[in-house]
């Protein structure tokens, strides 16, 4: 049925990518900035990725700040494309330096010394990519501040 000249469900369905991706994200990058939720905090996930995932700290400073930023605009709507493209970056970077040797499945029975493979990362990615080429919809601060 269509509202104004938009399908409702064109409207509503960014809105029902962006709450998920950015609760998701605003926790993980809780985990690495505040050390909330189990997490390490800043300075131990700075020594975690140099020391085992090689990735300088520069590197790790942006994916804290996509994660925890971008988890917070992709939710709220504000600066979607831009906050959805550093999610989008961090799950790329995820797949190749950590996901990708364990293969497709996700390590469903916790199965010691074995990870996940790609398949929740490659959904996060897939989220991520659709609202940086969408954009945040109907319901997003941006709508509101870029009149779009």
């Amino acid at each position: 049925m269509a509202r104004g000249g938009i399908e409702l469900s064109d409207a509503i369905a960014p809105l029902l990518i962006r709450i998920p991706l950015g609760l998701i994200f605003l926790a993980h990058g809780s985990q690495k900035l505040l050390g909330l939720f189990g997490g390490s905090g800043l300075t131990s996930t700075f020594r975690i990725f140099e020391e085992k995932l090689g990735i300088p700290p520069i590197f790790t400073l942006m994916a804290i700040i996509a994660e925890f930023g971008g988890g917070i605009g992709v939710l709220t709507g504000f600066l979607t494309r831009f906050s959805a493209a550093g999610i989008a970056s961090v799950m790329a970077v995820a797949i190749y330096k950590v996901h990708w040797s364990y293969g497709f499945f996700m390590n469903t029975n916790c199965i010691a010394g074995r990870g996940h493979g790609i398949e929740f990362t490659l959904a996060l990615l897939g989220m991520a990519l659709y609202l940086t080429i969408a954009g945040g919809g109907r319901w997003c601060i941006d709508r509101l501040i870029f009149k779009n």
